[in-house]
Formats: structure tokens, sequence, C-alpha cells
């Protein structure tokens, strides 16, 4: 099934929540395989991927966590000006 995006932000946004899903689940998942080195690695490479969304989301968008807020940008605070997604700032 395909799915069908309004916009490119909802696009970026929908794909960091799908990294998100997986970074927990394989979280979990090494809990109980702490050694399982290749698990490891999906692990780190969701995280790089999902890092670099966010960063691509900031940038475009303005930042999904305070971690992506960028402080050097202007003399306004702009992750208190930014509507988040789920005030429609992704329409």
């Amino acid at each position: 099934m395909t799915r069908t995006f309004r916009s490119e932000q909802e696009r970026l946004l929908h794909n960091i929540n799908l990294m998100s899903f997986v970074i927990v689940e394989m979280t979990l998942y090494l809990d109980t395989h702490p050694t399982d080195s290749e698990a490891i690695d999906y692990l780190q490479h969701y995280v790089r991927m999902k890092n670099k969304a966010m960063q691509e989301y900031a940038s475009k968008y303005g930042p999904l966590t305070i971690d992506t807020a960028d402080a050097t940008s202007g003399k306004e605070w702009q992750w208190a000006l930014t509507p988040m997604p789920w005030e429609g700032g992704c329409n």
C-alpha cells in the first residue's frame, strides 16, 4: 500500500516516526539480547538515520525536539515561536 502525503514536511515527519518506532523496538530487543552485534549495528544505523532526518526537519520546518533547536539563529527563540506538528505546523 502506497501512502500519499500532503507535503514534504508530512512525509519527513512520518519517516521520523517510523525510525523512532524501530529504535524503540530494537532497544527493547537488546534489553534481552545485549550481545547481538548485528542488532546493535541495526540500531546504530537507524539512530544515525533519525538524527539526520531530525536535523533536516529542523533546518526546513523548525525543531521537533529541544536538542535540534538552534540557539544561535537570531534574536528570537524560534523553539517557542514555531508551531509544532500537533498545533497545525504540518499543514
